[in-house]
């Protein structure tokens, strides 16, 4: 009896940890109408009286029940009547699947050794079975940008979808750009190390720019030549000339994001996003004026500088918007991969200092 009893408690325990971890949902084969609900398309237009075509897993029309008469007998219906409709949040500039535990090394690979890695590619690094990625889709996050962390060039992002078996079935847009963090002009002193911790000017400002440069005028020159030796970093690079790349500086401050703006132009980059830009709002005309947008930091954060608004991070979109600059929220910073789900929150905390509800589901 005791022995029935072991396993059957060992039987019990597995089953636990088998079904611990969610499992991604079947391919849906079927063509499904969702019908009468409020559907908010997130380009700011509403349809209140809506119905949502579904075929084969994937968006097929969003229509105007009052308008578009529909046979739906061979549909699976769905009544939500009463009900509103949104589109999945996508959060940008994540390391959500990177790292499950900070503390065990071999679960950390956010990041990689050196300054100079266009070719790190974090897709192939993305752990589908994350405890922290399942956890985002009840608050409807449903999409992300995986994105490396560290050195000068950390390499390369891609979009996955939140419900997936493995890196490759969770692929939407496999290398979609390039990170580099741009050299800050003025730095703090180190205060645990004696030094005065107040603002000061970066005097390697110069020269760390410089590096850049030449950096990718090498990949210029090796793209332009014929080599029989392979540089897997300057193949990765040579996508931001061409167009099939897009260049994403994170950025903060006033100058550097100026100075970012102008060596894109100059180096013929074709596509290029700000990433932070916490004073991006002090020259927005620069940026509505060359077609950048701005990942904007997290909402939810203190004012930088002294001197700042205390509310500033809260009415920053707010600022962008009102100058025609495209904005997307972003989250990085402490502990960027559990607040990730507070997505929506951060959306709805930009139509508290300003912006209306469905401009705030742009962004």
């Amino acid at each position: 009896m005791k022995t029935i009893n072991l396993y059957m408690l060992l039987l019990l325990f597995t089953f636990g940890f088998t079904n611990a971890q969610q499992t991604p949902a079947k391919k849906e084969n079927n063509t499904i109408a969702i019908k009468g609900a409020t559907a908010h398309l997130g380009n700011g237009d509403i349809i209140e009286n809506s119905i949502i075509v579904i075929k084969d897993g994937k968006l097929l029309n969003v229509v105007d029940a009052k308008i578009v008469k529909m046979k739906l007998t061979d549909m699976q219906v769905i009544d939500a009547t009463g009900k509103h409709v949104y589109p999945g949040f996508i959060i940008p500039n994540t390391t959500l699947g990177l790292v499950e535990i900070d503390a065990v090394r071999a679960s950390d690979d956010e990041s990689e050794l050196g300054s100079w890695n266009p070719h790190i590619r974090s897709l192939i690094a993305y752990n589908a079975e994350s405890k922290v990625v399942e956890s985002m889709r009840p608050n409807g996050v449903l999409l992300g940008q995986i994105t490396p962390r560290g050195g000068r060039i950390s390499g390369t992002s891609s979009i996955v979808q939140f419900d997936a078996w493995n890196w490759e079935d969770a692929a939407v847009k496999a290398d979609d750009g390039i990170h580099m963090n741009w050299p800050n002009s003025f730095s703090r002193g180190r205060w645990w190390m004696g030094e005065d911790p107040g603002m000061k000017v970066n005097k390697n400002y110069e020269k760390q720019v410089n590096e850049i440069t030449d950096f990718f005028n090498a990949t210029k020159a090796y793209t332009k030549g014929t080599t029989e030796t392979r540089n897997l970093p300057y193949e990765a690079t040579a996508g931001l000339f061409n167009g099939s790349k897009k260049l994403y500086i994170h950025v903060d401050d006033e100058k550097g994001i100026i100075d970012a703006v102008n060596f894109s132009i100059e180096n013929g980059v074709k596509n290029m996003t700000i990433v932070g830009g916490y004073q991006a709002y002090k020259v927005a005309d620069l940026l509505k004026q060359n077609n950048i947008s701005v990942l904007l930091q997290r909402v939810h954060s203190r004012p930088g500088q002294t001197d700042d608004d205390y509310d500033l991070p809260f009415k920053m979109a707010k600022l962008l918007v009102d100058k025609g600059v495209v904005v997307a929220l972003e989250g990085s910073g402490q502990m960027e991969r559990m607040n990730a789900r507070n997505l929506p929150f951060y959306a709805g905390t930009t139509v508290a200092y300003g912006l209306s509800k469905e401009q705030a589901l742009q962004l």
